[in-house]
């Protein structure tokens, strides 16, 4: 048996380029909607006043062979010379031990004097891939390299070790809320822009009909642009991201063997999202040891399949070791997917989604991080307790809920978060979402205080967020532009 050749690899690329024999050849992702973080991706990736690459993570189905088919579109339509731009998929297994270098032999006109452009896609799959990479962006100074990957572990964690100074990192998390109503087209249908960071629904039923849609099938593209995924929305989700990433890109980064616990241990978190955990009662109900826990559910959060909110006490202050925590979905329709779809009418499972829904907006902000949830005796509980980064003190809270209970008992709702207010002076604000009130301008405890539909603060969260980042195309920091459109002293 001979080894696959030079021509056949050749031959292969070639195919996977075809802007190479044709500069006018219209790329079939070029006429897809885009995300709203494509333009400073853009400004990311094309800079080559910065001798980084550029390393895009997120979960599978997000986007990302979509955005970088985009980003070439438009790196042709921006004078660079299409002979100029090579795109390769890594997980071709005609590629199997191929070195990053190996590429740069086949660009039709390769010249380390000339601007050009290398994506390498799914590089989780070449060993080594960060000190190939590395070596490339100090050897080619007028090209900009750029990676992909699902296996957001391994890369993160690689790129940080070895690519210090050479790579930079981009986040393309699930659809928003409010990008999911932008891609079906129902964001000026059902949305009002009352001032800067403001909306109003125009038809709160229509809202909350469409937030179920969002929570069931709605943080991936495919599934809402692709009438025939949407349809078997829970086997595309299930079979194509969740059994990948556990039984394929976890297993094989990881060295798990136990496949079969790893999977039951994300189905019991999946059920039980938004309910507050320890390793102890985990323990009981997967058959799992608790340092086994404590690992996989390490490894869930890195594969952006769920995400870990840590508490506080009445006092707001960190527990030196933690016991208690909630676990979330990364993206919420994750758990139709895994059971099945919510209906309008299940009012205590939406509730949960809501809560998994709107902390998967909040992933995006820069503050994610200090976000927390408050629990203490007497069963006291309040859902988002927002650290001022200076001195970890509380700067607003709010409690998600999905009912109308605050009309007729205002003080029973608002039982905890008067408790948190009184006893810290730090916060300015406190929030209380809804199924449909929506009041704003209110007080409690001499603080600002704000009710909200849960679907419109969803929506809200995301749209502030998500179009804050969006003008880093315009070159501001991330820090810079999240200030702009959201004040992180607000809720």
């Amino acid at each position: 048996m001979q080894p696959i050749g030079t021509p056949e690899i050749r031959q292969r690329i070639e195919r996977d380029n075809p802007w190479w024999a044709n500069a006018d050849l219209e790329i079939l992702e070029a006429k897809y909607q885009r995300r709203v973080y494509f333009p400073s991706f853009k400004a990311l990736a094309l800079n080559f006043d910065v001798r980084r690459a550029a390393i895009l993570l997120g979960p599978r189905r997000v986007g990302k062979t979509v955005i970088i088919k985009q980003l070439i579109h438009e790196a042709i339509q921006d004078g660079i010379d299409p002979k100029q731009i090579l795109y390769a998929s890594i997980d071709a297994p005609i590629y199997s031990g191929i070195s990053l270098d190996k590429f740069m032999e086949f660009l039709p006109t390769a010249s380390r004097d000339k601007r050009s452009v290398v994506v390498f896609d799914e590089i989780q799959y070449l060993r080594d891939w960060e000190i190939h990479m590395k070596d490339l962006v100090d050897n080619y100074p007028r090209t900009k390299f750029i990676a992909s990957g699902s296996a957001a572990a391994a890369l993160r964690l690689k790129s940080r070790e070895s690519g210090a100074g050479r790579f930079s990192e981009f986040m393309l998390p699930p659809l928003t809320f409010y990008e999911f109503l932008k891609f079906i087209g129902d964001d000026e249908k059902l949305i009002s822009e009352n001032g800067p960071g403001q909306y109003e629904a125009k038809d709160i039923e229509a809202l909350n009909s469409r937030f179920v849609d969002y929570l069931n099938f709605g943080g991936y593209p495919e599934a809402v642009l692709n009438e025939e995924v949407r349809r078997n929305a829970e086997q595309f989700i299930r079979s194509d991201i969740i059994d990948k990433v556990l039984l394929k890109d976890l297993p094989s980064l990881y060295g798990i063997s136990d496949i079969q616990g790893l999977n039951k241990l994300f189905s019991f978190l999946a059920y039980n999202a938004g309910s507050e955990a320890n390793l102890e009662n985990i323990s009981k109900e997967s058959g799992l040891a608790k340092p086994t826990i404590k690992k996989y559910i390490e490894y869930l959060e890195n594969a952006f399949l769920i995400l870990k909110v840590s508490t506080v006490d009445e006092n707001c202050r960190t527990m030196k070791r933690e016991r208690n925590f909630k676990i979330y979905l990364n993206n919420p329709s994750m758990r139709a997917a895994l059971f099945k779809p919510v209906g309008i009418e299940e009012q205590e499972k939406i509730g949960h989604l809501a809560e998994s829904a709107i902390f998967s907006q909040w992933q995006h902000a820069p503050g994610f991080q200090r976000l927390r949830y408050a629990r203490w005796r007497n069963e006291g509980e309040v859902d988002i307790v927002y650290l001022r980064p200076s001195d970890e003190k509380p700067l607003w809270i709010g409690e998600i809920r999905w009912s109308d209970r605050v009309k007729n008992q205002f003080g029973e709702q608002t039982k905890s978060l008067s408790t948190l207010l009184k006893n810290h002076p730090t916060i300015n604000a406190a929030i209380l979402t809804s199924k449909t009130v929506h009041s704003l301008n209110r007080e409690l405890e001499g603080r600002h205080f704000e009710i909200w539909p849960s679907s419109l603060y969803c929506y809200s969260v995301g749209r502030n967020i998500t179009v804050a980042l969006d003008q880093l195309g315009s070159g501001r920091s991330r820090n810079q532009a999240y200030q702009i459109k959201y004040k992180e002293n607000k809720p």
